[in-house]
C-alpha cells in the first residue's frame, strides 16, 4: 500500500508539473516580441488582414478567455496551426519528433556503452594512468560545448578525411528507395529492404550523435567512477573480499549494482537534457528534427508551434524523471519514488 501511495503522489505531482508548465508556456508565448499575425502575413499586409488573422487565432480575446480555449484544445491534442508550415502543429510534431528521438536515443546509447565501462575502468585503476587519462577525457568532454565538438567532427571527418556526410539524414541518391513508415530512418531503411540506404543513414547520424553524447558521457564517467570508489570502500564490500568471494562477483553483483543508482539518475537527466543539446546540433548538421523546427518557430514568432514544441519537451522531461524514479526504486527498494525512503 505504501508503494501505491507513493505512485499516486508521484502521478499527481506529474499532473501538477504539467499544469504549471502549461501556464508558464501560455504566459511566455503571449509576451514574445512581435505580432504573430503580422509576422505571418508579412509587412505588406493591411491592418484589416492582420486583425482578421489575429481574431482567427483568438489573440483579440482577453487573456483568461485565451487560456481557457488554449487548455480546451490542449486536452484534445489540438495545438492549432503553424504559421510557418501552414500545417497542424500536432502533425508537424509527429513528423519532426522521430528524427530528434532517433538522434538523442543513439547519443544516449553512446553515453551508456562508453560512459559506464570507462567509469568502471577508472575506478578499478584508481590513481593510476588509466584513471587519470579517463578523468582527463571526462573533464574535457564536459567542458567543451557540443556544438564546437560537432563543428570539429565536420571539419576533420567530413571535410578533410571525407569519411562521413555532414548534413541531413540521408543522401539524395537513396531517398527514393525508402518508404517513410515510422519516421526513424534507421528502421525505415531496413523495412524498405535497402541495405545501401541503411548504411548511408548510419553514416549521416554517427557524427551528430557522437557530438551530442560527449558532454553527457563525461558526466556518466565521473559519476560512475566516484560511486564505484565510494561503494568499494564500504565495510560490507571489504568483508565479502575477506570471505574469499571472487573479485568479479563482488564487482558485478554488489559494487556495480549499488553504485548504479546515482549513475541511473544522471542518465535519466542526461536523456532529457539531450533534447536541449539537440537544438544546437540539429542546426549545425541541418538535421530536420524537432529542435530545428522549434528554433525556426521562435525566430518567426510562430506561437502555436512554440507552445507545441515546449510542451512536448516538458512532457518528455516529466515522463523520463518518472521512469527513472521507478527504475531506481526497483534497483534499491530502500529508495521510494521521488527519492522518498521506503
Amino acid at each position: 500500500m505504501a508503494r501505491i501511495g507513493q505512485l499516486l503522489r508521484r502521478l499527481s505531482g506529474m499532473a501538477v508539473s504539467l499544469l504549471g508548465l502549461s501556464v508558464l508556456i501560455f504566459v511566455i508565448s503571449r509576451v514574445l516580441p512581435g505580432n504573430p499575425a503580422r509576422m505571418a502575413l508579412g509587412a505588406m499586409a493591411s491592418e484589416e488582414q492582420v486583425a482578421e488573422l489575429a481574431a482567427e487565432m483568438g489573440l483579440d480575446q482577453p487573456l483568461p478567455v485565451q487560456y481557457v480555449e488554449y487548455m480546451r484544445r490542449l486536452f484534445v491534442g489540438d495545438l492549432g496551426r503553424s504559421l510557418q508550415t501552414k500545417n497542424a502543429v500536432a502533425y508537424d510534431l509527429l513528423t519532426k519528433f522521430p528524427a530528434t528521438l532517433e538522434l538523442i536515443t543513439l547519443a544516449f546509447t553512446f553515453m551508456v556503452v562508453f560512459g559506464i565501462p570507462l567509469g568502471i575502468v577508472a575506478a578499478k585503476h584508481h590513481g593510476g594512468v588509466l584513471d587519470n587519462a579517463t578523468r582527463l577525457f571526462a573533464f574535457s568532454t564536459v567542458s567543451v560545448p557540443s556544438f564546437f565538438i560537432g563543428i570539429v567532427f565536420q571539419l576533420v571527418f567530413g571535410y578533410f578525411l571525407n569519411w562521413f556526410p555532414i548534413t541531413g539524414r540521408l543522401s539524395s541518391a537513396h531517398s527514393g528507395e525508402v518508404v517513410r513508415t515510422t519516421g526513424f530512418m534507421l528502421v525505415d531503411t531496413l523495412l524498405s529492404g535497402s541495405i545501401a540506404a541503411h548504411v548511408d543513414a548510419w553514416t549521416h547520424i554517427l557524427l551528430p550523435a557522437l557530438a551530442l553524447s560527449f558532454s553527457g558521457m563525461g558526466q556518466v564517467i565521473r559519476i560512475t567512477r566516484s560511486s564505484m570508489i565510494d561503494i568499494e570502500g564500504q565495510d560490507y564490500i571489504e568483508a565479502m573480499r575477506g570471505y574469499g568471494l571472487p573479485t568479479w562477483l563482488v564487482t558485478d553483483k554488489y559494487t556495480l549494482k549499488n553504485a548504479f543508482v546515482p549513475t541511473l539518475t544522471i542518465l535519466g537527466l542526461q536523456y532529457a537534457w539531450l533534447l536541449s543539446g539537440a537544438f544546437i546540433i540539429e542546426i549545425v548538421y541541418s538535421w530536420p528534427g524537432l529542435a530545428k523546427y522549434g528554433v525556426q518557430s521562435v525566430l518567426t514568432s510562430d506561437v502555436n508551434a512554440v507552445v507545441g514544441v515546449t510542451m512536448l519537451v516538458g512532457v518528455v522531461f516529466v515522463v523520463v524523471n518518472f521512469v527513472i524514479d521507478l527504475l531506481t526504486s526497483y534497483i534499491d527498494p530502500r529508495i521510494g519514488l521521488a527519492g522518498e525512503s521506503a
